[in-house]
């Protein structure tokens, strides 16, 4: 059982990533931004224009679509699904090359599947 002060120093090391992330990225403001989190169950994406502030495409596991075909899979089979889903939206409304925001998250397990599935389906980053 970790401690409050334990709990602290991990949001603000997992803010600190993530912040550093964010600022690597900044330098290529022209192409949206494709966004991944990640919870113990769940993973989500979105695809977001930050000059507009808007966001173009998203897709999760929590999906209507998505949540009836997936039934058992591991959940880096699901976050394959996912990225496959949301590279066939963005497809659809013509977005190609994207950054990739992994937040606070290593590129690895379920971060790393739904990067090579959305790459697959035609994205480009």
């Amino acid at each position: 059982m970790k401690t409050q002060s334990q709990t602290k120093r991990l949001q603000r090391r997992r803010r600190r990533k993530r912040m550093h992330v964010r600022r690597v990225l900044r330098i290529k403001l022209e192409r949206p931004r494709l966004t991944v989190f990640r919870s113990c169950k769940q993973i989500y994406c979105q695809i977001i224009d930050d000059l507009a502030g808007v966001t173009l495409v998203s897709s999760s596991s929590r999906d209507k679509d998505l949540r009836d075909s997936l039934g058992k899979k591991k959940k880096s089979q699901v976050a394959a699904e996912v990225g496959k889903t949301v590279a066939a939206k963005a497809k659809e409304k013509g977005i190609g090359p994207v950054r990739f925001d992994r937040g606070s998250y290593k590129y690895h397990g379920r971060v790393k599947a739904l990067a090579e599935a959305a790459r697959e389906g035609g994205l480009q980053f």
